[in-house]
C-alpha cells in the first residue's frame, strides 16, 4: 500500500472517530442524523481506500 494512501486512510479512521464523539454528544436528532450522515459518507470513502480505489474526489 502507498504511502498516500495509508495517510488517506489514517486521516479517514481519524475523521470517523470525530464524528463519533459529536455523535456521542449531540443536542437533538437533527445533529444526530448529521454525524451519521457524515459518518456513513466517510466511511464509504475508507472502505474504497481499504479496496484500492483512491479517488477522494467523490466526497
Amino acid at each position: 500500500m502507498s504511502d498516500v494512501r495509508n495517510l488517506l486512510i489514517r486521516g479517514s479512521e481519524k475523521v470517523i472517530g470525530h464524528y463519533r464523539m459529536l455523535l456521542a454528544s449531540a443536542r437533538n436528532e437533527s445533529e444526530r442524523e448529521l454525524y451519521r450522515a457524515r459518518i456513513e459518507r466517510e466511511q464509504r470513502l475508507l472502505d474504497s481506500l481499504q479496496h484500492g480505489l483512491v479517488d477522494r474526489s467523490a466526497a
